[in-house]
């Protein structure tokens, strides 16, 4: 039997050390855990599955705070619920070094899912999150062994609804079939400029219903019981839920609930006394936890133990039924990968012809596919052109939950999230393919998987002015400087098919954050490795692809993807007219700044000044890597509609620019043909 005493002071308990926290700080958001602490309250007591002495048990439900703003709330129910965040951090709220941040941020906080914050991401990760629930639970659960069996909930707001990724998000997921997603929509009516009748006044309810949501309304918020029937209900329902409640932001302040003062500033001293007043709370100490209220919240974090055991223990099952099948789960889980994979990547013979780097990707992600069943992605209905298909696979449906293979639809941003959302689950390696140009529609989440550490692998073709007839609005330009100015996210665009195959590796390994892979449309050389550098030079970001001419190089010329082919026929150009050029390939500025100085200078040679980069796109940061008086070749323009070669003749990106350069910098040295 449920205590309504007890009850209720457990949710003011929730409700004021959110507020308390934010008075503390002051600074932060009051108005969104104040009005849906009994949500929260009916979640973690009476559904959610968790097990806060084992935060990464992987049958946990999921909850994520999408409307992020209201950290406090998460913080309130992590710390009562017995999770390894004390008091004294709540009393640190958004303080320096503390681990309760503004908003939650993965990693820092034990029980903390994601981080969230920018609007709409966290409803999208969610997603990610089921079709990975999904997925995972068709390849490893097997009859009398439920590995995976566990929902998805989110609180989302107003926001959260407003933004565009959400959108997509919630018509894929529809799509889907995704019944393991349970979202409660904080309804409460105000947004940081007031009403939402300024400007959110359509049927969100109808809305979801054509998204194919299963959607039921509790008219208060606050009333515990009408909200355990809703979660009830969502459970049983094959589709995904939207349950929507009205709440109350700030509920009981006395002048500010229901106005958007209550959403993004501390209460006040005397707004706060009078909130405690009006719900009948203490007013001392701050941040109080009745002894039973407390006992009560351990208990509810408690209260999966033996859902916990019983799983460990079927688990130990499963080893000895399934060996195989558990090994590979453990390792996937772990984030390690096969200790052979390295002899499963291809080597292409050298071809003057070549093929383009998004085909040679195609390859190699095929042959990784056999040897990877924890690698899943798909495209942003770009599948044939980005090469992102793998072959044999069914795509995942409603139906067919066990393929890999993920139509995203013309949903760029939600890919990206949604790629979050797979990563963070755990046991799965996602990729996500479209045009590097678009890859602006879905910067947010990249930079959320950056910052959050997340192993994702963008597949972004049509890298440069060489995917041609498309012309300008197709053809990326600032990207590239764009994307590597992101810290953590490591860009490679590499030079050949075989700089693509170890690029793949790189991805793979790199277990603590993203990677962009930027790959041509148009066909490259595969170049002769008996004549140039190994291309596992890749791995370190730059290498001496060749040195040209006699003696010691007194000129470097670099760059990255289609246009290492330009420096190379320009180098053997400027050796028959006298110089010595060094060649580099430079597939990745991050990879090359984490090596060690003595490498970069063997690489660059301080003592060569003359230094020439060339690259079909912004020559924003070259700069870092030619040096004073060396020169970059780039585009400060826009691209247009013409076959490619034409458009790297028009907007001077040639060979012959390249040696008109160097003649300049060496003088006597190169002596041109008459």
């Amino acid at each position: 039997m449920h205590d309504p005493g007890l009850e209720t002071r457990a949710i003011n308990t929730i409700r004021f050390l959110a507020a308390d926290a934010v008075q503390h700080a002051n600074s932060g958001h009051p108005g969104m855990p104040m009005g849906t602490a009994a949500i929260a309250y009916v979640l973690w007591t009476r559904h959610l599955k968790y097990y806060p002495a084992d935060p990464a048990w992987p049958d946990r439900d999921r909850f994520i705070l999408s409307a992020g703003h209201g950290s406090m709330l998460l913080y309130a129910m992590l710390h009562l619920t017995g999770y390894d965040l004390p008091m004294e951090e709540l009393k640190r709220f958004r303080q320096w070094e503390s681990i309760t941040p503004g908003h939650p941020e993965y990693g820092d906080t034990p029980g903390v899912e994601s981080t969230t914050g920018p609007l709409g991401q966290g409803f999208t990760i969610g997603v990610g999150m089921a079709i990975a629930t999904e997925h995972l639970a068709a390849m490893y659960n097997r009859d009398g062994f439920t590995i995976f069996d566990h929902y998805i909930y989110s609180i989302v707001s107003d926001g959260d609804l407003m933004e565009g990724v959400s959108s997509e998000a919630a018509s894929l997921a529809g799509h889907l079939n995704l019944g393991r997603l349970i979202y409660f929509y904080d309804d409460n009516r105000i947004s940081i400029d007031g009403s939402t009748d300024l400007t959110f006044t359509e049927d969100r309810a109808a809305r979801f219903r054509a998204y194919d949501w299963h959607v039921i309304h509790v008219p208060d918020g606050n009333d515990v019981e009408v909200v355990d029937q809703a979660i009830n209900a969502a459970k049983a329902d094959p589709r995904p839920s939207l349950i929507i409640c009205q709440t109350h932001i700030g509920y009981g302040l006395p002048t500010k609930q229901d106005t958007s003062a209550a959403h993004g500033e501390p209460p006040g001293e005397e707004e706060l006394a009078g909130a405690k007043e009006r719900l009948g709370w203490p007013q001392e100490p701050r941040f109080y936890v009745p002894d039973d209220v407390g006992e009560h919240l351990r208990s509810a974090g408690q209260s999966s133990e033996k859902a916990y055991e019983a799983w460990v223990d079927m688990f130990d099952r499963y080893r000895i039924a399934y060996p195989e099948m558990a090994a590979q789960l453990e390792r996937s889980l772990d984030g390690d990968l096969p200790d052979d994979l390295v002899n499963q990547i291809p080597i292409f013979p050298s071809d003057p012809k070549g093929i383009a780097t998004r085909a040679s990707s195609g390859k190699v992600l095929n042959i990784l596919a056999s040897s990877l069943p924890e690698l899943i992605g798909g495209s942003a209905d770009l599948t044939g052109s980005n090469k992102t298909d793998i072959k044999g696979e069914q795509p995942f449906t409603a139906k067919d939950r066990g393929s890999r293979y993920l139509h995203f639809g013309v949903r760029e941003h939600a890919m990206g999230a949604i790629l979050n959302g797979l990563a963070l689950h755990g046991g799965l390696i996602p990729y996500g393919g479209t045009f590097l140009v678009f890859s602006d529609y879905m910067r947010p989440a990249v930079r959320l998987a950056a910052m959050m550490g997340q192993r994702v692998i963008y597949v972004f073709t049509h890298d440069s002015i060489g995917l041609g007839e498309d012309g300008p609005t197709h053809q990326p330009i600032e990207h590239l400087a764009s994307l590597r100015a992101i810290p953590n996210l490591t860009v490679i665009r590499p030079a050949d098919a075989n700089e693509v195959a170890v690029s793949w590796l790189v991805a793979l390994e790199r277990n603590s954050g993203p990677t962009v892979l930027a790959l041509t449309r148009q066909a490259v050389p595969t170049y002769d490795r008996d004549r140039y550098a190994s291309a596992d030079g890749v791995r370190r970001g730059a290498y001496v692809l060749a040195d040209v001419g006699e003696g010691e190089p007194n000129l470097v010329l670099m760059s990255s993807g289609s246009e290492v082919l330009l420096i190379v026929k320009a180098g053997e150009k400027l050796a028959e007219m006298g110089a010595t050029v060094r060649l580099v390939s430079f597939p990745s500025w991050e990879l090359f700044a984490e090596q060690p100085e003595e490498y970069r200078q063997q690489v660059l040679k301080p003592s060569i000044s003359n230094r020439i980069a060339i690259e079909a796109g912004s020559p924003q940061g070259w700069e870092r890597w030619v040096g004073d008086r060396g020169v970059v070749l780039g585009l400060d323009r826009f691209g247009a509609s013409a076959p490619y070669g034409e458009l790297y003749r028009h907007l001077g990106l040639t060979v012959e620019c390249i040696i008109a350069e160097a003649q300049r910098m060496l003088g006597d040295i190169v002596v041109l043909e008459a």
